[in-house]
């Protein structure tokens, strides 16, 4: 047996998200996101599930926060329904929302867990949808607002933020290819969306400055490694172009101040212009204090012609998969952890989301057995040990999920966490993962 020995200085934590969890849809003055019509919209997501009840986590939150503790985190990284405490979008505060997210926070510090809050997890209020959305700039102004309420009402007990989780799922996934709220499929719409969330980013950590100077800030993108099929130059160049996708376009604005010139002309060969206005980079390339990284997946990629925008055709690199399909490739998450850092330079980086898919329920012992999820585990923190070792400044990880919950277009089939739930009677099950995760977290260690 080999011990992987991490520093106790590291910070360990789970996370979740709101639509995914909370429920309580139509409570407590909640209006309607982006996501509960494209939920309720037939064909969207699988089974027609949606996330009216979720994990009714918004009624069992004290519970939750119970296995947070006896986890050990150090950080519990939740996000807050924007139109749960700003029904119309903009303008005032919803008392009985903020309320809720006061007692959140207020049993996380009682308990000695960190709060870390993602100000956007996708759930725009359908109300700036009807008036353009992201792809309407003003809706920059609107998050802006929102954030600052949201600085000023927890900014005192809150000191760890995030603006925006995977700008790339909100705005390409979204708007492009259609999967994802609010299903649309125009490479302009995704284009402008994609600017205008990191347009959003940058203004909401101008004012963070003056509102939590004593906070961190930062956004969390997700991102991916293509492994070139071979040494030609075309499958170099190709997996190139495929992960600029994810990790340029939305990393160079913020650390260099500009957009990658290979996509910004790739996208105007297909119709689709960057529209930038004076200033825009320099609001964008506001000094950030760490970056989230959500890293699950990655592949070989060779040169393909007519395979999409970027002519790369991904080739799983053995047989191994999660249960959502996704091929496992921990070796992409060391290469991706040390390319940032080459990249990018020292910026502190907590991994914000990383974990497996696997649809094990409760067995006739009344465990949930879930091997497959501690193998994926030890070999992703395996490799971000070894990207610690190799200088890259790693100041946290945080597993996904606490909780299986409503995986977006995948509905309920789809279960990442590692306390199963039951969603007819909402049970919580604490799965193997979780009681190896604990005792990792306890000992800093684990063995393989």
């Amino acid at each position: 047996m080999t011990t992987i020995q991490f520093p106790d200085k590291l910070k360990w934590g789970a996370a979740t998200a709101s639509y995914q969890i909370e429920g309580a849809a139509k409570e407590g003055g909640r209006t309607a996101s982006i996501w509960d019509v494209f939920s309720h919209t037939p064909g969207n997501v699988k089974n027609g599930d949606h996330g009216d009840h979720a994990c009714n986590s918004y009624h069992m939150y004290k519970e939750d926060v119970q296995h947070l503790k006896d986890l050990g985190v150090d950080l519990y990284r939740f996000s807050i329904s924007w139109s749960r405490v700003i029904p119309d979008g903009t303008g005032e505060l919803n008392p009985e929302g903020v309320e809720y997210y006061r007692n959140l926070i207020q049993e996380l510090i009682d308990n000695g867990i960190e709060p870390m809050i993602t100000l956007y997890h996708w759930d725009l209020p359908q109300v700036l949808q009807e008036k353009g959305g992201w792809e309407n700039r003003e809706t920059t102004e609107a998050f802006l607002s929102y954030a600052n309420a949201m600085f000023e009402e927890f900014g005192g007990q809150v000191k760890k933020w995030l603006t925006i989780n995977e700008p790339w799922c909100a705005s390409f996934l979204s708007n492009y290819l259609g999967i994802h709220a609010p299903g649309k499929t125009s490479l302009q719409a995704a284009v402008d969306v994609s600017h205008h969330l990191m347009l959003a980013h940058g203004k909401a950590v101008q004012s963070f400055r003056d509102l939590v100077p004593d906070g961190e800030i930062g956004y969390a993108p997700n991102v991916g490694w293509l492994e070139p099929y071979s040494p030609n130059q075309e499958d170099i160049d190709a997996c190139k172009r495929g992960m600029m996708w994810q990790k340029e376009w939305f990393m160079d604005p913020v650390f260099k101040g500009t957009y990658p010139e290979t996509l910004v002309k790739l996208f105007a060969e297909h119709n689709a212009t960057l529209n930038i206005e004076e200033g825009d980079l320099e609001i964008i390339s506001q000094p950030i204090d760490m970056m989230g990284i959500n890293y699950y997946t990655g592949s070989l990629g060779r040169y393909k012609e007519d395979e999409g925008l970027f002519q790369v055709e991904e080739i799983a690199l053995d047989e191994r998969r999660t249960d959502i399909d996704w091929p496992i490739y921990s070796e992409g998450f060391y290469k991706t952890l040390t390319d940032l850092h080459q990249t990018y330079g020292d910026v502190p980086i907590y991994i914000t989301e990383n974990g497996a898919c696997y649809n094990h329920g409760v067995e006739e012992d009344g465990k949930v057995h879930d091997k497959e999820r501690v193998d994926y585990l030890k070999q992703h923190l395996t490799a971000l040990n070894r990207a610690m070792e190799a200088g890259v400044p790693i100041v946290g990880y945080i597993v996904w999920s606490l909780l299986d919950n409503f995986e977006w277009a995948e509905g309920y089939e789809k279960r990442f966490g590692i306390i199963h739930v039951n969603f007819e009677t909402f049970e919580r099950t604490r799965k193997d993962s979780y009681y190896w995760y604990k005792d990792t977290v306890e000992n800093h260690k684990f063995e393989r």
